[in-house]
């Protein structure tokens, strides 16, 4: 019995020990994205850069529709060093195409944005453009909660 008892602990251990190792490192990932982040905003504050051209842009291409592959989809997000701009999604089927812009202020979509919307907003953000998939590691930290999974 007492030995089951230091099992059980002894995994415990290692399992809490697992985990702060993991949210350690996502907030390593966190500070250095902030960090880069902010250093590009500070460009812009000094002038270095002008604040209203269109800098920071990224592109995910995705299957929007079970009946076409390829990537023929995209969301392509555009914006300046103040994170104002636009997410411009072309959604491509067989017989027709639909295509979507919505605007982003700030850094922050006005209205809500699907998945793959989000995920090319963050890599513009971040400065991971051009091309990024949603495989990419870019989680929201700090989200405001105006961007949602809904699709467009």
């Amino acid at each position: 019995m007492l030995i089951a008892v230091a099992v059980a602990g002894m995994v415990a251990g290692v399992a809490g020990l697992s985990i702060a190792v993991v949210a350690h490192n996502r907030v390593n990932q966190a500070v250095a994205e902030c960090t880069d982040t902010l250093r590009r905003q500070l460009q812009a504050a000094t002038g270095a850069v002008d604040a209203q051209a269109l800098r920071d842009l990224a592109i995910v291409h995705y299957d929007a529709l079970k009946e076409m592959s390829g990537h023929r989809s995209f969301s392509l997000a555009l914006i300046n060093s103040s994170g104002d701009g636009v997410v411009i999604s072309s959604i491509n089927g067989r017989t027709e195409t639909r295509t979507y812009a919505k605007v982003v202020r700030d850094g922050h979509p006005v209205e809500m944005l699907s998945p793959e919307e989000s995920q090319a907003l963050r890599a513009a953000r971040l400065g991971k453009g051009p091309v990024v998939s949603m495989d990419d590691p870019l989680p929201d930290f700090g989200g405001n909660g105006r961007a949602s999974t809904a699709r467009a």
